[in-house]
């Protein structure tokens, strides 16, 4: 995209050129993971994560009936840490290994690179296309994907609606700026009365496409969905638009292409979409009651033992990391997309 003075760029274009282009965007030319980077994900916080995560993934194959066949795909993932320890985990049940297609569907050229050089002794297939999945039960894992897609906002004045957009100066000054809005027009597209009792909307189409997608593929070959992300579960939708760098919150428009952009997924508004698709059940709760539920607690009381006072104190950190309400806890939802009439609710009892 060529950036020109005094160019209008809607936010969710903006955001998606910030992120995604192939020259210039924060995710093509950088690796944005761990102490180094701008932030550091759960998977890279401690393994415990992603062995809590192994443990419910294998017990929902045994919940499917222990297909002969079934795909497990990651989708968005980052730097290869939770897919490496997922795999360590598995190898110690065989039977499941070599049931699954592991699958990777990653925009990022640069973390895919990533991903081949930490995961390049696995049997491990990335994919552009949710389309090129085969017609298996299949399991998704989205860690932390929903927030990094590009999203629109629109801001309630009076009995008007109005559209936000990015106003470039100059290559290097760029302002928020606002369009009017049909809203009736975009309500009719989407298919959702998405403006009732709102006075500010945020609306990821990209994000509400993969939505589809996915449980599109549940609803035929059965499996589920597994979102774990930072958001919120009230109706009333809010500004959530950040920007990260070096770990700390920074302006959405400075350093473009330099900063993380991302935002807090409404899971109100997921669980109303998903309804409305139909044949589907969601369940939802925080991280920490999750990991809780799953045992990690019980892991780090294993893994500590005859270890050294500061290594426990380093397992018991990161731990409390994950799962206090303070920290990671209660910040990061975890929601669990399955067809309707499936009992399993291992992690949200």
């Amino acid at each position: 995209m060529i950036i020109k003075n005094n160019f209008k760029i809607s936010l969710d274009k903006f955001i998606n050129y910030a992120l995604y282009d192939k020259k210039k965007g924060y995710y093509m030319q950088k690796n944005p993971f761990g102490r180094r980077g701008d932030f550091i994900t759960a998977p890279n916080i401690s393994r415990m994560f992603s062995e809590m995560i192994a443990i419910w993934i294998l017990e929902f194959w045994g919940n499917l009936g222990n297909p002969k066949k079934i795909n497990l795909v990651e989708v968005g993932a980052g730097n290869g840490e939770m897919m490496k320890i997922l795999l360590e985990t598995f190898k110690k049940f065989p039977k499941f290994l070599n049931s699954c297609n592991i699958l990777i569907h990653e925009k990022s050229l640069k973390l895919k690179k990533i991903q081949k050089d930490k995961l390049k002794r696995e049997r491990v297939i990335w994919i552009s296309n949710l389309k090129e999945i085969k017609k298996f039960p299949t399991i998704f894992i989205a860690n932390e994907f929903f927030d990094a897609m590009a999203i629109k906002q629109f801001i309630k004045k009076k009995d008007l609606w109005f559209e936000r957009y990015v106003n470039f100066k100059n290559r290097k000054k760029a302002f928020f700026c606002e369009k009017s809005f049909n809203m009736k027009e975009f309500e009719k597209k989407i298919g959702y009365n998405i403006s009732k009792d709102q006075k500010f909307i945020e609306y990821s189409l990209v994000g509400v496409n993969y939505l589809k997608k996915i449980t599109e593929i549940i609803k035929k070959n059965s499996g589920g969905l597994l979102i774990i992300d930072y958001g919120y579960i009230e109706k009333k939708m809010k500004n959530t638009l950040k920007s990260i760098s070096n770990h700390k919150h920074s302006n959405v428009l400075e350093n473009i292409g330099k900063s993380d952009i991302t935002h807090n997924i409404n899971f109100f508004l997921f669980k109303e979409i998903i309804n409305q698709l139909g044949g589907l059940h969601n369940l939802i709760t925080t991280q920490g009651r999750f990991l809780v539920k799953l045992g990690i607690k019980h892991r780090a009381e294993i893994i500590s033992q005859n270890k050294s006072f500061s290594k426990k104190a380093d397992i018991y950190f990161r731990l409390k990391k994950l799962i206090d309400e303070e920290e990671m806890g209660d910040l990061f939802k975890v929601m669990f997309i399955k067809k309707k009439g499936n009992k399993f609710k291992l992690g949200f009892n």
